[in-house]
């Protein structure tokens, strides 16, 4: 399967794209020459790996017959100091909210995610660590 997109420069630092049908606007803070009418491109890879990952983790969950309230994804990366900057390791922590939560299935969606379906995952984990923690907050 082949996946090709545009993005089309805007001008100045800015660049906008539409995938499947929704637009995506990029752009630098004023700081580093923009107009900050967009987000920045590297912390884009930190909410791909948390929708992918996050997908698969409700889906397995679902199947698995646990319902749960909410499910907040946070994604921390520790950039380098040096060019090219780009992420050295993530770290994901899935906090669940529910009644009666069972610990060892929410582990286990989220390990099968992890080592098994989240295409994301599967590709930084090539490169750099990537970490996970589970909490169930009430």
């Amino acid at each position: 399967m082949k996946t090709s997109i545009n993005v089309n420069w805007t001008g100045n630092m800015s660049f906008e794209t539409e995938l499947f049908g929704h637009k995506l606007i990029m752009d630098a803070d004023e700081s580093h020459g923009g107009d900050d009418k967009g987000t920045r491109p590297k912390p884009l890879m930190l909410a791909a790996l948390a929708g992918c990952s996050g997908m698969d983790v409700v889906s397995i969950l679902k199947k698995m017959r646990v319902e749960i309230e909410d499910l907040n994804i946070k994604v921390e990366g520790l950039m380098t100091e040096e060019h090219p900057k780009h992420y050295k390791k993530m770290h994901i922590t899935y906090q669940f909210k529910g009644n009666d939560l069972p610990m060892d299935k929410l582990k286990k969606a989220v390990e099968m995610s992890y080592e098994t379906y989240c295409g994301v995952a599967a590709l930084y984990k090539k490169a750099i660590p990537v970490t996970t923690a589970v909490e169930i907050i009430e």
